[in-house]
C-alpha cells in the first residue's frame, strides 16, 4: 500500500478523527476500534496505557524508527480514547494554542488556584 502524502499535519488528525466518529456506529467485529469501543473505555484506556509503556521502551532503545512507530500508536490510541470521551484533537489543539507562549510554571500555578 502506497504511503499517503497529507500536509498539513492536522488534515491527519481530522481525517483519523472523522473515522474513528464513523467506528462508534459501526458492528464491533468490522473493525479494531468498533471492537474497542465495543468493549468500554477501561480497554481503550488499557491500550493507551500498553503504548504509552512501548513509547517509552523505545525512546529508551534509541531507535528512530521505533520511536517514530511507537508513537504513532499511542497518538492513535489516544484519539480512540478522545472519541470515547466525546472529545477530539481539536480540543486538544486549542488547549495547546491557549499554553503556548505561556510559560510553563506559570501555567501549572495557575491551575492550581
Amino acid at each position: 500500500m502506497a504511503e499517503r502524502e497529507w500536509a498539513p499535519s492536522d488534515q491527519v488528525l481530522q481525517a483519523l478523527a472523522r473515522v474513528l466518529e464513523e467506528r462508534k456506529a459501526a458492528e464491533p467485529g468490522s473493525s479494531y476500534v468498533a471492537g474497542l469501543y465495543d468493549k468500554g473505555l477501561d480497554a481503550i484506556l488499557k491500550k493507551v496505557g500498553e503504548e504509552a509503556t512501548e513509547t517509552v521502551i523505545a525512546a529508551k532503545g534509541g531507535d528512530p524508527e521505533q520511536i517514530i512507530y511507537e508513537t504513532a500508536d499511542l497518538w492513535f490510541h489516544t484519539l480512540v480514547m478522545l472519541a470515547a470521551c466525546n472529545l477530539g484533537p481539536d480540543d486538544v489543539l486549542n488547549e495547546l494554542a491557549r499554553r503556548f507562549g505561556l510559560s510553563g510554571l506559570d501555567e501549572k500555578a495557575a491551575r492550581k488556584g
